[in-house]
């Protein structure tokens, strides 16, 4: 069947759905208003009818049976929408554009039809507030007037429906973008820390007793970066670095930093534990040999090895957040300047210690004595290389 459409039906139909509506429950508000219409009206039925592309929605009836939800597209009121005010047909039987109508010509037998459409604030029709009755007639003005009233009034009833839709998607948006900023705020932050400047504005200051401070990076570096395609290198850094992240957070390690090709970690902090010596030392092992792997799997490739230096100490250390606008969470004192020393001495391929670090393992691993190093701005350092777990811990 042809039925007219207005001009903007792309954008009318597009503004329907703004609303959700169509395919919802019946609600009483909406049922209320289609009631009321029909007792002022003097007529069996009352509609809001929302006009989809295809289908018109019945979002609210009186007068016609509880399981009749839509129409098909092409009643009386498709027409009441391509116009701006009241549509009143006081015979549709004689009415050449709906007498040839299904629900005209057969059951229910529908005569007389009036409709108001429903105009939001854009100008889009998104159906209609109508009557129907079984027997030809014409409304009074005060009643025509009414079916105006009720259809600003259900018009309403939708906007306010849309308000709380875009009200609940910005605060999902709003739940959502803090969630994610949360995220983001863990990925450079310790929890504890992430939490206290989201709670204070700030970070205090504090003063960690002892923890264990792990420097890496890798030899000749330079060399390495000369002779690599941009992509390359940085893809090979993430690769590396991420299976450090990996690693260190299954041993209660805390990331600090990457600077270039070196990589900072510590454990004892935030949170203050006994184990950190022993799950620096843990982790180091690890990282060594997630290397050789590597480095296995690159000489396959004829690839050049990455050769990691690693180097721990433990010490007092004074750790907070520096920085406005992007936050870093750090360490300073000279535990730190120690590690860096002990690292920046030690052998490629090996976990070089610091005499501190040594006496609070030397139980649970096996280690042996390199001797006095001369460190920069550190004057003679003793200095340790961590082999592996002993026989006793790695059975525990």
């Amino acid at each position: 069947m042809m039925y007219p459409v207005p001009d903007n039906e792309v954008e009318r139909v597009a503004a329907v759905e703004t609303y959700h509506v169509t395919d919802t429950l019946p609600e009483l508000s909406y049922d209320d208003i289609a009631e009321l219409a029909a007792q002022i009206c003097q007529c069996p039925v009352g509609l809001i009818n929302i006009i989809a592309d295809t289908r018109e929605w019945l979002k609210a009836k009186y007068g016609l049976p509880p399981d009749l939800t839509y129409l098909p597209r092409g009643t009386a009121c498709s027409t009441a929408i391509c116009q701006s005010d009241l549509l009143t047909v006081p015979d549709l039987a004689k009415d050449e554009r709906f007498a040839d109508q299904a629900a005209v010509k057969g059951e229910p037998h529908f005569r007389f039809y009036c409709g108001m459409p429903l105009i939001n604030t854009e100008g889009y029709a998104l159906g209609t507030v109508c009557v129907f009755d079984f027997e030809p007639r014409k409304l009074t003005f005060e009643q025509s007037e009414s079916l105006r009233r009720l259809s600003r009034q259900t018009m309403a009833q939708l906007e306010l429906r849309r308000k709380l839709i875009e009200l609940s998607g910005a605060r999902q948006a709003l739940e959502s973008e803090k969630t994610r900023s949360d995220e983001l705020l863990l990925n450079i932050l310790p929890a504890k820390i992430a939490d206290e400047l989201k709670t204070r504005n700030e970070v205090e200051p504090r003063h960690y007793d002892s923890v264990t401070i792990m420097f890496t990076d890798f030899k000749g570096f330079t060399r390495i970066a000369e002779a690599s395609e941009p992509r390359t290198l940085v893809n090979d850094l993430n690769q590396y670095f991420s299976a450090f992240d990996e690693i260190i957070g299954h041993h209660n390690l805390e990331k600090l930093k990457t600077i270039g090709d070196a990589y900072m970690c510590a454990g004892g902090l935030p949170e203050e534990n006994r184990t950190h010596s022993v799950d620096a030392c843990r982790a180091a092992l690890e990282i060594q040999e997630f290397m050789t792997r590597a480095n296995r799997q690159r000489e396959k490739m004829r690839l050049q090895p990455w050769e990691l230096r690693i180097g721990l100490n433990t010490g007092p250390v004074m750790a907070g957040v520096v920085g406005k606008k992007k936050f870093t969470y750090d360490i300073w004192g000279d535990a730190v300047n120690v590690a860096a020393r002990i690292e920046s001495n030690g052998e490629a391929g090996r976990i070089a210690l610091s005499e501190s670090t040594y006496h609070r393992v030397k139980d649970q691993f096996e280690c042996e004595h390199r001797g006095l190093i001369e460190a920069k701005n550190k004057g003679l350092l003793d200095m340790y290389f961590l082999n592996r777990i002993n026989s006793e811990s790695s059975r525990d």
